[in-house]
């Protein structure tokens, strides 16, 4: 609205410049519309375009390039209306063509200054996005933090591996001696990182591997597991702690329902830059329509991969033939 607002302003303004000219108050109504609507389409051309793709500081000049062209496009357009026109006269061409230093100069100022306010406004508004992402971050990064406190000291998982080393000492001391052990080094992992930190995949797939050995104690023959990695995706990167609970979701929803024996499957790729995680486990479709948990799990993965990276389309699942799949996909 401020800038048609603006712009019907210059309009009339322009009316009276040329009628003070001498030219004839239609011819001059015509000239300053059609003038100033496309110089508006001008400018409007040269806003939008920087909203999709703002320069850099010592790019600026692709701004005055941009303008210097857009003024030009915007004279040779206007040339080409008024010389087509039945309605202005011989001796009014000539006058146009006259003034035509005056018009470039006037569409270069304006055109020009349109992009630089354009160029600050969306300078600053990138700034205030880029401001609320990183305030949002760090208010995740705190909430994530106390929620994986109280994730990863959960009471029923400590209790049940107890329970299952208890149920071991007298029968099997040397698996009860190594489940502590292993209960030992899980703790003192997931402790000792932070959530946000960028690790190696084969040192999470190490801490993954501690999780599922005592997983595997409590359930026995009913839990298996594949795990397969390219040589390339172990040397990738991906924040820590961020596959433990897509395989924590897998065992919960496919082990807890069903008394048969099932296998997590966790394989990783890589291709274009991108590290790829997929988590499989057998579901069932009736059981899972009523699901047990925090609602927690998928959907925080899911704002937290979209905060770190700015993407939504990182975290997919699908249900399909009593298999249900969680792709992770982690940019390098």
């Amino acid at each position: 609205m401020t800038f048609l607002a603006c712009l019907i302003t210059w309009i009339i303004v322009h009316v009276l410049i040329l009628h003070s000219l001498k030219l004839q108050l239609q011819t001059a109504i015509w000239d300053s519309i059609i003038s100033n609507c496309l110089l508006g389409a001008g400018c409007l051309l040269i806003s939008n375009n920087l909203k999709y793709y703002l320069p850099k500081r010592q790019q600026f000049w692709y701004v005055l390039a941009f303008s210097l062209g857009i003024t030009m496009l915007w004279l040779f357009m206007l040339n080409l209306i008024i010389m087509a026109w039945p309605a202005f006269t011989t001796d009014y061409t000539s006058f146009f063509l006259k003034s035509l230093p005056i018009r470039f100069a006037v569409g270069f100022i304006f055109i020009a200054s349109i992009a630089t306010t354009s160029v600050l406004w969306y300078a600053i508004e990138d700034q205030k996005e880029s401001l609320r992402r990183k305030t949002e971050t760090e208010k995740l990064a705190r909430e994530a933090e106390l929620y994986g406190l109280h994730q990863k000291l959960q009471p029923h998982f400590i209790f049940n591996s107890l329970n299952s080393i208890s149920a071991l000492a007298v029968s099997q001391p040397q698996k009860a001696r190594q489940m502590i052990q292993q209960l030992s080094d899980f703790l003192r992992g997931i402790l000792n990182k932070n959530e946000n930190e960028r690790i190696l995949f084969s040192e999470e797939l190490n801490h993954l591997q501690l999780y599922l050995e005592i997983e595997k104690v409590r359930f026995g023959h009913r839990l298996s597991s594949q795990i397969v990695s390219s040589e390339t995706a172990l040397q990738m990167t991906l924040p820590a702690l961020l596959v433990q609970p897509i395989v924590e979701n897998a065992i919960k929803f496919g082990l807890y329902d069903t008394t048969e024996a099932i296998t997590i499957s966790v394989s990783a790729t890589d291709s274009d830059h991108m590290l790829t995680i997929k988590v499989q486990n057998p579901f069932d479709a009736e059981t899972a329509l009523h699901p047990q948990g925090t609602g927690f799990g998928l959907s925080s993965i899911h704002r937290r991969l979209q905060l770190l990276f700015g993407r939504s389309d990182l975290l997919q699942t699908l249900s399909e033939d009593g298999i249900f799949t969680t792709v992770l996909k982690i940019p390098q």
